[in-house]
């Protein structure tokens, strides 16, 4: 059974608050984003996501599963691509938390003169993504 948005909103935002369960295996490196996953069952996966300056996933979707993103330290960018329109665009930083409907095209950047650590929850599982 797949999360709701609302539900996987909440659960990002739990793991954002349970540190002992990521927090060991969050590292920086400068050429490349450092991710680990942190849960991983029927109804969705999770991971931590180690973000350092200039790195970004570039546009991609999630195929079939919807994301909720919590920042848990430093600031990150969020963009979405819209059709006829330029990218749509927002930063974000610790405490807060967005979701990704399975539909969007977006991408996420690392922002501001900070590391930052954001934890990326996926229902259904995420199994592939689309780059664009």
């Amino acid at each position: 059974m797949s999360l709701t948005i609302a539900e996987l909103e909440r659960f990002a935002a739990g793991l954002a608050a349970t540190p002992e369960r990521w927090q060991h295996l969050v590292r920086h490196a400068s050429d490349a984003r450092v991710y680990e996953q942190i849960w991983n069952d029927e109804d969705l996966n999770a991971w931590v996501i180690c973000w350092s300056e200039d790195q970004d996933t570039g546009f991609h979707d999630h195929d079939d599963s919807a994301a909720g993103i919590a920042v848990v330290s430093g600031r990150v960018r969020e963009e979405r691509l819209r059709i006829g329109a330029p990218p749509r665009g927002r930063e974000l930083g610790p405490g807060e938390t967005f979701t990704v409907p399975p539909v969007a095209i977006h991408r996420v950047l690392h922002a501001g003169d900070e590391t930052a650590v954001t934890i990326h929850v996926y229902s259904p599982p995420l199994t592939r993504t689309g780059a664009y």
